[in-house]
């Protein structure tokens, strides 16, 4: 048997470096090929003169250093954020349909931006600002919801707690979801059609105004997020075994499940202020992360989300043009399309599980 978890362990991590090296191989071509090409030499060379203040080539400078390079830094991050997220809730709730695009946190977070471009005029960070404050407020609400039908429900069986605060919380979600996605399609009705393609254009969720201040706002954000998973994904595990057996373990079971869930919330809501409601990459990640890996993995979650990102991106920015008679797609609506036919087999698979 330890023999069998070994080698296990081993298969995991080699199917996780085979991911992280599939990452990088993207984040390289993102920034050399596509409609400018720049060699590997050049690229040093550019980075080097951009670092210590050196002769910098004219256009190309430019095109790596304020284009290129940060549009791939900020989608691996966001690709991390959401597969992570995605990956916790699925993995918390044991449902492959728990994730922040179902469960009305994107929706929160757009409802906000809507809100705050078509009645407050606002641009930017404000824009960024309001969405992550709508997807903290709607999670909150939402897991409120959840936590008071627990509590109306008495003292039944624990050991089904579990899954039917999960099921709470994901058909609270859809119904928020519902309601928050009326309202913006009332607020984008009432306003000039110009105000309505600007918030059109961050609903779609974009890369297009990636900038160094945003990397850097994002990389603040998951360099204590990223260990917050860290120290969660121990008792984590554990809680998938049941609640019961989870604290008879000494795991503090609602403790544990507030903090994935503020965590979870957090990495959606950075995410989506940072380029939008990115649609499906955290309901895609953990699943395809489950099937190339063969079990649960938040490493693989994360940089599976990565990997969706950065293809949606490249496809979005270079091949769409060319099929789409010169028009570049925003990578939500790529990530969008590639969404939704995975819902509908995993909804079908799993009927046919039931039957």
């Amino acid at each position: 048997m330890p023999v069998r978890a070994s080698f296990l362990r081993r298969a995991l991590l080699n199917r996780t470096a085979i991911l992280g090296a599939a990452v990088v191989i993207l984040f390289a071509a993102g920034i050399l090929l596509g409609s400018y090409t720049v060699t590997i030499p050049d690229f040093f060379r550019i980075l080097t003169a951009h670092l210590t203040g050196g002769e910098r080539i004219p256009g190309a400078s430019f095109i790596v250093m304020e284009s290129k390079l940060p549009r791939a830094v900020i989608g691996t991050m966001i690709g991390v954020a959401f597969g992570l997220s995605g990956g916790l809730f699925q993995t918390m709730l044991r449902n492959p349909l728990a994730s922040p695009d179902v469960i009305g946190i994107s929706y929160g977070a757009s409802a906000a931006a809507v809100t705050a471009i078509v009645v407050f005029g606002a641009t930017g960070a404000a824009v960024s600002g309001a969405a992550l404050g709508g997807a903290l407020g709607v999670a909150a609400l939402i897991y409120g919801i959840s936590r008071s039908g627990a509590l109306r429900g008495g003292s039944g069986s624990r050991a089904g707690s579990g899954s039917a605060a999960g099921n709470r919380l994901i058909l609270a979600g859809v119904g928020i979801a519902s309601a928050l996605g009326a309202l913006v399609n009332f607020l984008l009705t009432r306003t000039d059609i110009r105000t309505a393609a600007d918030a059109l254009v961050w609903l779609n969720g974009s890369l297009n105004h990636a900038s160094w201040d945003r990397a850097g706002v994002l990389a603040a954000a998951l360099l204590v997020l990223v260990p917050a998973v860290a120290v969660l994904a121990g008792p984590l595990r554990i809680i998938e075994l049941g609640d019961d057996t989870a604290a008879g373990l000494g795991i503090r079971v609602d403790r544990a499940r507030l903090g994935v869930v503020l965590t979870a919330v957090s990495l959606a809501a950075v995410a989506t202020a940072a380029a939008g409601p990115v649609a499906f990459v955290a309901f895609l990640a953990g699943p395809i992360a489950r099937r190339f890996t063969g079990k649960a993995s938040l490493p693989a979650s994360a940089l599976v989300g990565a990997l969706i990102v950065l293809a949606a991106d490249y496809f979005a920015a270079n091949f769409a043009p060319l099929l789409l008679d010169g028009t570049a797609l925003p990578v939500g609506v790529v990530t969008g399309a590639l969404g939704a036919p995975f819902l509908l087999w995993l909804l079908v698979t799993a009927n046919r599980k039931d039957a």
